[in-house]
């Protein structure tokens, strides 16, 4: 609205001291503020019944609907979020499993197993750690090392000649 700095404000502070004096300078400072205040508060009123009358008359879907003429890619992608949002609420309120009962109970095999193997290799490593507490060597020699891939076709199959 107006652009004022502050040599500006001092600048009117120092004439508002000169022309109105010390003595009523408080009174009028507190009158400006009143009236800076009321003036405001009107203009905040006029903005929104402003936007309440735009609201009624359906400028905002106008506004968005040129939104998204112009941006085509967001609108998509929102599209695109509102349809996932949905489905992921769907997926977490349904509560059926989504497994067969024979798939289930494969599923809890498995998970018991790799317990099972967890609490093993978990022990085994303790007891690593309890025979040889400085020795590295005692930890990693205990633990089985993975077979190295190959590197191409024909060395696997001298790799399995050899072996044969």
């Amino acid at each position: 609205m107006f652009d004022l700095g502050w040599t500006e404000l001092l600048l009117i502070g120092i004439v508002a001291l000169i022309v109105v004096g010390p003595k009523d300078l408080p009174g009028m400072f507190r009158a400006v503020g009143k009236f800076i205040g009321k003036a405001k508060g009107m203009a905040r009123e006029f903005s929104r019944a402003m936007n309440d009358a735009a609201d009624q008359s359906g400028v905002n879907d106008i506004t968005n609907t040129f939104k998204k003429a112009s941006n085509p890619m967001k609108s998509a992608m929102d599209e695109v979020r509102k349809t996932t949002d949905s489905v992921t609420r769907d997926l977490k309120d349904s509560a059926k499993p989504a497994l067969s009962e024979e798939r289930q109970a494969q599923a809890d095999k498995i998970r018991e197993k790799a317990a099972d193997m967890a609490s093993a290799r978990k022990t085994a490593e303790a007891e690593a750690a309890v025979a040889a507490p400085g020795d590295k060597a005692a930890t990693t020699a205990s633990a089985p090392k993975p077979k190295a891939a190959p590197k191409s076709k024909a060395k696997a199959r001298a790799k399995a000649k050899d072996q044969a």
